[in-house]
């Protein structure tokens, strides 16, 4: 209970002048507003469990239905819990803060049918709701039902007044009223009734939002998760961003600057053919010639680098080919990839493995290396080992931690094992279960 009076329900029982206050009407018009979830839920789920409840009253019931009667019941709340339990527990949760007035942090839900029989947040929730299906009489019956025998009560004396002679006595709930005299301990109890009343229905109240609380709300790991699962989303669509701009810089200095350069490097060709050989004029023109054509070259590079053209074209093992030729160190590639795998996991494996084969070149020593790519189980497996020295450590530089931090973007993870003396084996395990590439 806080300065400015009770937060729940089941606080406000402590006040001394419950019932005037405003809890009881809240909570009897909470308990009202469950009617359509409690209605939802006993359809859904509770017709079992409350006809093997009525047979037991009977007596007599049979092993055979006990039996049939829970496997319909847990078949219920097993196939159908999940989906009928969504409604319910969010029209619960809109409708909580009436006796509950603290915040209440809805459990994050993937998207989807199937996800709802893989969270647990969808289990409890349909707890919840079996729960509400089995208390539904009590949780919003019984507060009309003590109010229309407490009413009936006080009014017995206006029954019997009104009563022939010769009709039967008046049937109360506790017994028959034959005369006035009988009235005064009916009334009594009808008046002590209606002094319960308030209690009752916030007793009921409090104990529905807390059951309610500790069942449909998020707890600690679940916010962690949801705030996990958000991080992940939001590095997949900075990972995605950052691919739409590469390609839009590509794109740009494919189709400008580098056009650009090829008409300005043809025009310089041809005004080194009109001028002299022997003069200044031709040497000058003839200087800015070659640089023009070594700025082209080193832009083509660049261009290349952004975004191979081989491995947009042709795939990882093309991609990995034009890289073991390229390579001063002798590179076999074993890649037998049948299939064209989502773009952005093609460029993250051909990135790994390009830096791995120039750091083999520049620091391994090694006399040889072999690239090998294999895709098992949705997940793209690439290996570069060297015959080299060994000792890459990734504590004395960024480049291995970097190639660490591309990998996880698209949600895979990096492998290295290198002794000292050797051999060096780098390996990259990328998830490729995203949409493929055209």
């Amino acid at each position: 209970m806080t300065e400015d009076g009770p937060q729940t329900a089941l606080e406000a029982l402590r006040l001394r002048r419950l019932p005037f206050s405003a809890w009881p009407w809240r909570s009897m018009r909470h308990l009202l507003a469950l009617t359509p979830a409690a209605v939802l839920a006993f359809a859904a789920l509770g017709v079992p469990w409350v006809v093997l409840a009525a047979r037991f009253g009977e007596g007599g019931v049979r092993v055979g239905e006990v039996v049939l009667l829970m496997l319909i019941g847990l078949a219920l709340a097993a196939g159908l819990g999940p989906l009928a339990s969504a409604p319910v527990a969010g029209y619960v949760r809109r409708r909580l803060p009436a006796v509950d007035r603290r915040p209440l942090e809805s459990p994050p839900h993937s998207r989807g049918l199937a996800s709802r029989f893989t969270e647990s947040a969808a289990w409890r929730e349909t707890a919840y709701t079996c729960l509400l299906a089995v208390a539904s009489p009590l949780i919003v019956l019984a507060v009309p039902l003590t109010a229309v025998l407490a009413a009936s009560l006080v009014a017995s004396p206006v029954l019997v007044l009104s009563q022939r002679p010769g009709d039967l006595p008046v049937a109360l709930a506790f017994g028959q009223v034959h005369s006035l005299g009988d009235t005064p301990r009916f009334v009594a109890l009808g008046l002590a009734l209606l002094l319960v009343l308030p209690y009752l229905a916030t007793l009921l109240a409090g104990v529905h939002a807390a059951a309610a609380r500790a069942l449909l709300a998020g707890g600690p790991d679940e916010r962690l998760r949801a705030e996990l699962t958000e991080v992940s989303r939001s590095r997949t669509r900075l990972a995605d961003a950052f691919e739409a701009e590469r390609l839009r810089i590509e794109r740009d200095l494919h189709d400008g600057a580098q056009q650009r350069l090829v008409g300005l490097t043809l025009k310089l060709g041809l005004a080194r053919l009109d001028l002299p050989p022997d003069s200044t004029a031709a040497a000058t023109v003839g200087e800015a010639h070659d640089q023009a054509k070594h700025l082209m070259a080193e832009l083509r590079e660049l261009i290349h680098g952004i975004r191979p053209q081989i491995l947009t074209d042709l795939g990882l093992p093309a991609a990995f080919g034009e890289l073991a030729d390229a390579s001063p160190v002798p590179v076999a590639v074993d890649a037998p990839l049948a299939e064209r795998l989502p773009a952005q996991v093609e460029h993250t494996a051909y990135f790994v493995a390009a830096e791995a084969l120039a750091n083999a070149a520049r620091y391994s020593g090694a006399a040889g290396v072999t690239v090998t790519a294999r895709v098992r189980g949705g997940t793209l497996t690439v290996d570069v080992a060297d015959d080299g020295r060994g000792g890459a450590d990734p504590e004395r530089g960024t480049g291995l931690t970097g190639l660490a931090d591309r990998v996880a973007v698209v949600g895979g993870r990096m492998l290295l094992s290198s002794p000292a003396g050797g051999p060096t084996v780098l390996r990259v395990e990328l998830p490729c279960n995203g949409n493929r590439s055209e």
